[in-house]
């Protein structure tokens, strides 16, 4: 019985890491690390994954910051996160937080630069064991 539970946790924890695999600057088409070059001159060692969607994920810091930007295969942009803090929030955002959700928890806060919905923050609550990502507008608006 020992061995079948560790067995059942192994699967799902290779399950969970297959989602996301790495790729090497020479996997990445040349569109995409064209567009990266771009939006992101100076930028010469991102690390590169691919999401569950094929879509391009590179990974890196400017200024100690970490960001993560999305471009699709053909070299279109999706989006940009940035991790933050809850002091970079804008103080519309911590009113509605503390209005509508003071009984959760703050698990992940990212600022999001987004081709389709614009500029937004990605804020992942949790509440009796469950995680939910509420997305507002500057000024404290839910998406």
């Amino acid at each position: 019985m020992k061995h079948l539970i560790l067995f059942i946790i192994l699967n799902i924890t290779l399950g969970l890491f297959s989602c996301q695999s790495s790729v090497t600057a020479q996997g990445v088409p040349d569109a995409v690390k064209s567009t990266f070059q771009a939006k992101y001159p100076g930028e010469n060692d991102p690390d590169w994954h691919t999401d569950r969607n094929g879509n391009f994920e590179s990974h890196f810091k400017k200024k100690g910051v970490k960001y993560r930007a999305d471009f699709s295969p053909d070299g279109k942009w999706i989006e940009t996160e940035q991790s933050i803090s809850k002091k970079d929030l804008p103080d519309a955002i911590k009113d509605k937080l503390k209005k509508d959700y003071d009984d959760y928890k703050i698990v992940e806060l990212e600022k999001v630069d987004s081709a389709s919905k614009g500029a937004f923050y990605d804020v992942e609550i949790k509440k009796d064991g469950k995680k939910m990502d509420v997305e507002f507008r500057a000024d404290g608006s839910v998406l």
